[in-house]
Parts: structure tokens; sequence; C-alpha cells
């Protein structure tokens, strides 16, 4: 019997899960919680076999609530359930150790299918999610390019910028362009989101 804790904030689609995962004859929902910062305390608690995480979820995100587990937790897998199919997403779940990236208009049987393979020790990963972030390549933004792009997409102007990075303000704007040249963004905002949907900020 695998033994499985479901983190998902909306109460009508959780109740969903875990009314499909039992009808199962091997699996059995043994916790479900509505926020991230419940899932290490009541996985300790239950010691479930898979952790299924909604990335989005209140207090702590899914994917730090898979990186604490896998800390406090290791024997423990995660699968990543969501609706936010980015690239870096799925980097940022692999770096936190997620066994398992699904989105969530998956056909249930994958669900169901992917915990019994995680529980096994095998990675399962949303096919055409793995293709976009083969393809999306790495970071071409050094690490003071991103530290720059990382401050003006909280709001920083460049004056608040160069003087934090203590940098001179033409330096900063250099950066910013760089940044957006590298990305092929239409200005400095489009170079935030580009970057952000790729998980480089």
């Amino acid at each position: 019997m695998v033994r499985i804790l479901i983190a998902e904030d909306m109460l009508m689609l959780r109740r969903a899960l875990v009314a499909l995962l039992e009808l199962e004859a091997d699996l059995e929902v043994v916790a479900e919680v509505a926020t991230g910062d419940q899932v290490v305390p009541v996985a300790l608690e239950v010691r479930p076999d898979v952790a299924v995480l909604d990335i989005d979820l209140p207090g702590m995100d899914g994917i730090r609530a898979a990186a604490l587990l896998h800390e406090r937790l290791p024997e423990c897998r995660t699968v990543i359930l969501t609706s936010l199919g980015r690239p870096g997403n799925l980097m940022r779940a692999l770096q936190a150790h997620a066994s398992g990236f699904l989105l969530k208009d998956a056909d249930p049987d994958q669900l169901a299918a992917a915990i019994r393979a995680v529980r096994a020790g095998q990675q399962v990963i949303d096919p055409q999610l793995a293709v976009a972030t083969l393809q999306a390549g790495d970071n071409p933004l050094s690490a003071r390019e991103t530290e720059v792009l990382r401050l003006a997409s909280e709001g920083e102007e460049v004056p608040e910028i160069a003087r934090r990075l203590f940098l001179s303000a033409g330096t900063v704007r250099n950066y910013l362009t760089t940044s957006v040249t590298k990305l092929n963004a239409r200005n400095r905002m489009d170079a935030v989101r580009i970057a952000r949907d790729l998980g480089w900020l």
C-alpha cells in the first residue's frame, strides 16, 4: 500500500484528488493539507511514502515545501502537481529533489501511475514540459546581470539598485540593457517576465 499526503488549497479539487486516488486498491491517502506550512509537520507525523504538492500553496509554496520535506523526511518522494507548467518551475522543482512533475489537466490515471513510479524510485515529468525546458536552454545572464534584473523586478529604480550594489547608475543601466538584449526582450519589464517564466529570477 502506497501512503500519500496531498497538499492543495482548493477544497473541491483536494477532495476530488482524494476520491480519485482512493479508487486505486494499492493507494491510500493518509493526510490532506491546505497550506505549504502544514506539509512537513503533518508528513513527520503520518510518514507518507509520496507527497503530492500543488506549487501555488498559501504560506509556503509547494517547491519550497518539497525541498524542506526532502531535508526532513528524505524517504518521502514528492510529485508536484500544478497548472503552472513553466520550464522555470520544473527546474526549481528538480533542484528541490521532486521526483515527479505533472500538470493538473493530466489524465487521472497518469497521476496514479506517477505516484507508483516515484515510490519505486523513478522520475516522472510531463513530456511536453520536459521538451520546453530543454529548448529553453541555459541562463545567458551573468550573476551580476541576474542580480540587477532581480532588483528591477522588485520595483527598484536605477539609483537605488546602484546604491545597493555599490555600482554607478551608468553601470546598472548597462547591465539592464545587456539583459534586455540577451533575452531578446522588448524592454526591461519584458526581460523580467521572460527571466521569471524561465526560472532565472
